[in-house]
């Protein structure tokens, strides 16, 4: 007994669920990558077997290859850091200043923060990488 169709088949693959799927996954990793560290500088910093994980507390300066100096993370010329630093640790209990300073940035340009920082009775703390 042979059973026939009364409708055809559609050879056809509808590819619009499809793409709605990919763009969907598109938009999702393109927001997710943003998040996560968007002002995050790269620094290569010296090698240090002593770590210290500060949870008070601190402010950042970070010098870079180039000698720009950033506040938090934003860029700041020399001139206007100390009164930045100032007023972002004259309410603290215990002040400090975290220094990320590029591996192969002279010395000297540490030392300013350092002095900066015992001018006002703060904490000095250099960041460095685990070994």
């Amino acid at each position: 007994m042979a059973i026939k169709r009364t409708g055809k088949l559609n050879p056809n693959f509808n590819m619009s669920s499809m793409t709605d799927i990919v763009f969907l996954l598109l938009i999702f990793f393109l927001v997710t990558s943003t998040l996560v560290n968007p002002n995050a500088l790269k620094l290569l910093l010296p090698k240090s077997t002593n770590q210290l994980s500060n949870n008070k507390e601190f402010i950042t300066v970070s010098i870079d290859q180039n000698k720009v100096y950033y506040f938090n993370g934003k860029a700041t010329p020399f001139s206007m850091l100390e009164n930045k630093i100032v007023e972002a640790l004259k309410n603290s209990d215990n002040p400090s200043i975290t220094i990320q300073a590029e591996k192969s940035v002279p010395i000297e340009h540490v030392v300013r923060i350092m002095n900066i920082a015992k001018n006002h009775g703060y904490k000095a703390i250099l960041a460095t990488d685990p070994e």
